[in-house]
């Protein structure tokens, strides 16, 4: 008899990005029309020179960086993210308070698995970002929806509603993935006054902060002298570096949460990438213009796909910002068959609503366009193929 699986495990999704790269496996696409690819929120370029020839120098003459390090993560970048968050966000964040993960995703199962365990629930606003919600199923604890307006915002008044004494946070993604809405500042505000008077955590995801539109600080949570009693900040290396490959994170909270954190990064990497790390550091001393430039890119391309929406019959883009467009289409099926038919007739592949939302909800009528990897022309080539499309 085959050993059983943990109920757990078998009662969430299969990883969506992996799901939706097995409809391209019976179409064939030729170099007239080849794939254009819209799933994945990933740079898909290497690193600039410069981080190149870095961790070049790091793999041939830092022996270190081959070595196990710090569990909580290399002390120099955890410092250089205290400065420079504390100047971004005018409040006084120490190193101490920051720990270094591998990757985003680590830093978000860090967060809940010392928060809450299985009984428990944490609020996620929906659409929500798949693994997140992945990681809530697997650990059995309770994921209580808030669905979003129709302008792709959570409401304060109904997470409230679904605040009970087995809830143990409230999860937020700004820039959000996957509809790209860019929460107000006075929204995030509202919703860590939520928190911290119910005492519970705020878990606030900032992996596309760098290409936010806004210029400043986007809220002004850190600038509470008690913000470690009830903020979480998540961070990415990923986007901003080219990193992906290099899994590197961060998560800033509370000196007492690090404790319980060490423990859970301890058996699960032992430290974060050495190399990875080292990369990070550099480009946070002498990438920030480099960085600049590629934030400008992504608003140029985020303002093209809101142009072309306007040429589209019939959809309606519903949120725009960071790497993602979310819209809704006109047809009558539900996006899951959409997403396969536009494979089929398009040659291009995006992600359907369902896979951000509970079933039977308004994911079937939307889709999601990551368009970091696609130009200018990409984006002109992509509308001009879903103008065409005939169901």
């Amino acid at each position: 008899m085959p050993p059983s699986f943990n109920p757990n495990f078998s009662a969430t999704f299969r990883p969506p990005v992996m799901e939706a790269r097995r409809w391209l496996e019976e179409t064939i696409f030729t170099p007239e029309r080849p794939l254009i690819n819209v799933s994945q929120a990933a740079p898909v370029e290497p690193p600039p020179a410069p981080l190149l020839q870095a961790l070049a120098e790091s793999v041939l003459t830092d022996p270190e960086a081959h070595l196990y390090g710090p569990v909580l993560g290399l002390p120099d970048l955890r410092a250089e993210i205290a400065s420079q968050w504390s100047t971004a966000y005018g409040g006084t964040i120490a190193p101490d308070q920051v720990a270094i993960t591998s990757g985003c995703n680590q830093a978000f199962c860090a967060s809940i698995a010392t928060l809450a365990g299985a009984g428990d629930a944490v609020i996620l606003p929906a659409p929500w970002y798949f693994n997140h919600k992945m990681w809530l199923d697997m650990a059995g604890i309770e994921t209580r929806t808030l669905m979003c307006g129709d302008d792709m915002l959570p409401d304060v008044e109904q997470a409230a509603a679904l605040i009970t004494p087995n809830v143990k946070a409230i999860v937020l993604v700004t820039p959000n993935n996957p509809t790209g809405a860019e929460y107000p500042a006075t929204l995030v505000r509202a919703f860590y006054e939520l928190a911290k008077s119910h005492g519970i955590a705020l878990i606030v995801d900032e992996t596309y902060r760098d290409f936010d539109s806004r210029n400043g600080a986007p809220h002004d949570l850190f600038t509470d002298p008690d913000w470690a009693g009830t903020l979480i900040q998540l961070y990415s290396f990923s986007k901003a570096y080219r990193l992906t490959g290099h899994r590197v994170g961060a998560l800033i909270a509370g000196r007492d949460h690090l404790v319980e954190i060490e423990k859970f990064l301890d058996t699960q990497t032992i430290c974060p990438n050495q190399l990875g790390q080292r990369a990070a550091l550099f480009g946070m001393r002498n990438l920030r213009d480099w960085l600049a430039g590629e934030r400008l890119e992504i608003l140029d391309r985020r303002a093209a796909i809101t142009r072309a929406f306007t040429t589209l019959p019939g959809w309606t883009l519903k949120g725009s910002g960071a790497y993602f467009a979310y819209a809704q289409h006109p047809y009558p099926m539900p996006s899951d068959q959409l997403a396969q038919e536009i494979v089929k007739q398009s040659a291009a592949l995006m992600l359907p609503g369902t896979m951000f939302c509970p079933p039977n909800t308004s994911g079937e009528k939307h889709m999601r366009i990551a368009f970091a990897n696609v130009d200018r022309t990409g984006i002109a080539q992509l509308f001009e193929r879903l103008a065409q499309l005939r169901l």
